[in-house]
């Protein structure tokens, strides 16, 4: 799974790079008139330029680093087979194992403006839960059953990271849309374990998981003054990668205050809502794992400005 999500990397790279001499081209080639003079051709935008140093300082530069802290609610349901065949247990974690429905979490992204219609976006997310709880309900955990009244402390950890690569069909000053295709590649590793008497390990059962979950959506970033942006987006898309079937809805929605020069603090609400089944060789697996919640981070924009035009 690790080299499928390399070689989505890889592809990315090459697409964007055609892609942006395409457009750059056909640009030059279609602003060049046959009436227009030598002086018009070495400078064929003839139309009016923002001042982003001046106007808007934190806007369209050429990187973004963001980095800040998430607080989702969490919702999350997994089934893990036995290697008969046989179904294991429904388990809902917040239910049946005690874990707690809020958390806290560090997110990171880095975003680069390729040019000035295309952009790549990275972002990492990481979140590690545990709960000890004593069960109220037979559970069949791979070949393990844990029975009723059994002291039982389950972990939850994961790590997504995505990639997508972003076009602005529209792409003015004060407002900018496009398309976004791109993929969550998700790694996790959950398990069970109940002691003897609190002194020897008594059970123990892991499932660890990666899961590549392309998706397709689309994005708005919109200036909303001298100090206020807003960006929004929203993916989706359902797939099935050699032995692994998913499903996957992500949104973000956040209001940036520019605080000083390239610094801007954002206020956010951000979902990610997915469904894997994984099919391994001994153990079947299914999770479903939904966090949606508010999030603060600080943006600093650096590099050049990438040139904006009201045409």
């Amino acid at each position: 799974m690790r080299k499928s999500f390399y070689i989505l990397i890889a592809s990315f790279f090459w697409f964007t790079a055609n892609a942006q001499n395409d457009v750059e081209n056909a640009q030059i080639v279609a602003e060049i008139s046959p009436t227009d003079t030598l002086i018009s051709i070495e400078n064929p935008y003839k139309f009016e330029q923002i001042n982003p140093d001046e106007d808007y300082p934190w806007h369209a530069r050429r990187f973004k680093v963001t980095a800040g802290g998430f607080f989702p609610l969490n919702n999350t349901q997994i089934q893990v087979g036995q290697t008969n065949g046989n179904p294991g247990t429904l388990i809902d974690f917040e239910n049946d194992l005690g874990f707690s429905k809020s958390s806290t979490s560090f997110m990171g992204a880095l975003e680069w403006r390729i040019s000035r219609r295309s952009r790549l976006d990275f972002e990492f997310f990481s979140l590690n839960r545990s709960a000890t709880k004593t069960l109220e309900k037979q559970i069949v955990f791979g070949d393990n059953t844990y029975d009723i009244n059994a002291r039982v402390t389950a972990f939850f950890d994961v790590q997504i990271a995505r990639i997508a690569y972003g076009y602005a069909f529209l792409s003015k000053p004060k407002y900018e849309a496009g398309l976004l295709i791109g993929a969550h590649v998700l790694f996790g590793d959950v398990g069970l374990r109940v002691d003897a008497n609190q002194a020897s390990l008594e059970k123990r059962t892991n499932f660890n998981f990666t899961a590549p979950l392309p998706d397709m959506g689309i994005w708005g970033e919109f200036v909303l003054g001298k100090r206020f942006g807003l960006y929004a987006n929203v993916n989706y898309l359902a797939a099935k990668i050699d032995n692994i079937s998913g499903r996957i809805i992500s949104y973000n929605l956040s209001l940036l205050y520019n605080i000083y020069d390239n610094l801007s603090v954002n206020a956010g609400y951000t979902g990610l809502n997915f469904r894997v089944d994984d099919e391994k060789e001994r153990l079947s697996g299914y999770l479903k794992w939904g966090y949606n919640g508010p999030s603060v981070t600080f943006t600093y924009a650096f590099g050049k400005h990438v040139k904006l035009y009201k045409h």
